[in-house]
């Protein structure tokens, strides 16, 4: 049977994993820095790396756009009071206009440029953070985005540690719930905020709910995608669109390829 339960999660277990992930990898640093967004994927690592390391070893950076909503600004300075960690808030407008003045017209004619750019602008003010402070960046991703290569190469997915890149984005909602993180963000449609009215399943083309259950049937069960479309009652074109994506987007996931000295080789 294919239906939510399949990703239901022992939340207490998960907890203590990923605690455990923050404490090993951030041992030999001064601690971590994450962006805060006011959304639960940012809720959520920063909640765990706080119960991981302490107040004192986690920098928050608020990093508003023209387009982010005073609501998602306030929400991420209330769960950074909460929790006491540090946080900082810079407007990355006049660094975004500033580049774009830059850089001859036409290049920026589309709306995802444009939000790719703000990605990177934010990946740059974290690694500086990170670099001040000696310490790591943490990426807020989820695995139901990244296998869909539903982030900005160099930008969002630019971070040194993953804490809930193996955990699909239903279970990032259970995890939040149980750990505490509030009704209001919790509530709150999933965006990325690059644009007025932007939301995550309308760009994905897909809910979290059903992409969620394609992902875990294809890449764990290896369910072909026919057999995923009767089980969900969806289109067979959407499941391979998903399916599609995850091919497509492999770049976005693999390392950087090298050239290997290889002088026996035949010519």
């Amino acid at each position: 049977m294919l239906d939510k339960s399949v990703l239901d999660l022992n939340d207490s277990m998960a907890k203590r994993c990923i605690c455990n992930f923050i404490k090993q990898k951030a041992r030999s640093s001064a601690g971590v820095v994450l962006g805060l967004s006011g959304g639960i994927d940012s809720a959520l690592c920063a909640k765990l790396c706080v119960e991981a390391l302490g107040p004192d070893k986690v920098h928050a950076l608020i990093l508003p756009s023209e387009f982010t909503p005073a609501e998602d600004i306030a929400d991420a300075k209330e769960l950074a009071a909460s929790l006491g960690m540090q946080a900082k808030e810079i407007s990355i407008k006049p660094i975004l206009d500033s580049v774009i003045s830059q850089i001859p017209d036409g290049l920026f004619a589309t709306k995802s440029a444009k939000g790719n750019m703000q990605a990177r602008i934010r990946m740059l003010l974290l690694y500086n953070e990170a670099f001040s402070m000696k310490g790591l960046v943490v990426g807020t991703g989820n695995k139901s985005e990244i296998m869909q290569g539903y982030f900005t190469k160099y930008g969002d997915g630019g971070c040194d540690i993953l804490p809930i890149g193996d955990l699909y984005k239903t279970q990032v909602r259970s995890l939040a719930k149980f750990s505490g993180i509030s009704d209001k963000i919790l509530a709150k449609e999933p965006s990325a905020g690059l644009w007025p009215g932007q939301t995550d399943e309308a760009e994905l083309g897909i809910s979290y709910d059903n992409l969620d259950l394609v992902l875990y049937a294809n890449l764990e069960k290896k369910m072909p995608a026919s057999k995923i479309a009767t089980a969900l009652n969806i289109s067979k074109e959407l499941v391979e669109k998903v399916i599609g994506s995850m091919q497509d987007t492999r770049h976005k996931r693999e390392p950087i390829p090298v050239a290997e000295m290889r002088f026996d080789e035949p010519q």
